[in-house]
């Protein structure tokens, strides 16, 4: 399974996505935003390449935070694998993890070509996603794989092209790769 990776997006209403990240992401099965979204027409632009879960960020508000794929918070199973999908690198990376507000995923909803099944929050998440940080991440912290795909558009915040993640889950793998948009 392929699944986009991207964060801290920080487009305004009525502008589109850069190509590069259509590009980029134009043959995944799964689209992961951890937040700053600003718009939900950028969720409806991912939508078009693939289903899209988000995380609210801390510059988002109004229309974004109504949409339906958007929460605070997300733990899926996916491909056998627990991940925590959420804005900012959590403080806590111990369990318990009941001081980590989430919302569980309807497992009801099937996507392109896995189901997505709601993971119990006080496990221990396999792999945590987040953004804010406007860098790249990709590190082991004991058994949990911290990732943060950078920004497209503000990495390391300098306005210009920057990254987003492909994260692969395949025969109890997980990899993840960085992407450097033009």
């Amino acid at each position: 399974m392929r699944i986009g990776l991207l964060s801290d997006t920080h487009i305004l209403a009525g502008k589109k996505l850069p190509i590069g990240i259509i590009q980029a992401l134009n043959d995944v099965d799964l689209i992961l935003h951890a937040g700053d979204i600003y718009t939900p027409s950028v969720l409806d632009e991912l939508q078009c390449i693939a289903p899209v879960i988000a995380a609210s960020g801390d510059d988002d508000d109004g229309d974004t935070l109504l949409d339906k794929r958007v929460h605070p918070s997300h733990v899926l199973t996916l491909q056998g694998f627990r991940l925590l999908l959420v804005h900012e690198r959590p403080s806590r990376l111990r369990p318990p993890w009941r001081g980590v507000s989430i919302e569980r995923y309807d497992d009801t909803v099937t996507f392109s070509k896995q189901e997505i099944v709601p993971a119990n929050y006080h496990e221990q998440p396999d792999i945590i996603i987040f953004g804010h940080e406007h860098r790249v991440v990709v590190q082991r912290l004991d058994d949990i794989l911290l990732v943060s795909p950078g920004s497209p558009t503000l990495l390391n915040y300098r306005p210009g092209p920057g990254t987003v993640g492909i994260l692969e889950l395949e025969s109890g793998q997980a990899r993840v790769h960085i992407s450097q948009l033009h």
